[in-house]
């Protein structure tokens, strides 16, 4: 039986590489609306950022996902990053 190749990307804030699972999706739709996207398959420019609040600070202070999706972020966006990541470390 092969083995299955792991589908990895880069976070914006680290830089590192992470398998696609372990990260979190933001797009800018072609209406320019920033979203979270948990399907990861939403049209638009996307960045993915490690499901971390550590990473989410790191992002806002390097101005990452400015630079990634090509728009301003604005601070709600990053408050609903956080959020996102609370709920989504509570239900594991």
């Amino acid at each position: 039986m092969r083995k299955r190749k792991i589908p990895m990307r880069k976070c914006v804030a680290s830089q590192e590489m992470f398998p696609k699972k372990e990260l979190i999706r933001i797009v800018r739709t072609p209406e320019d609306e920033i979203i979270i996207d948990p399907t990861g398959k939403k049209s638009g420019r996307g960045a993915y950022l490690c499901a971390k609040e550590e990473y989410i600070e790191l992002a806002q202070k390097k101005k990452a996902l400015e630079r990634a999706l090509k728009t301003n972020v604005d601070q709600s966006i990053y408050d609903e990053l956080r959020e996102y990541v609370k709920r989504v470390a509570s239900d594991e």
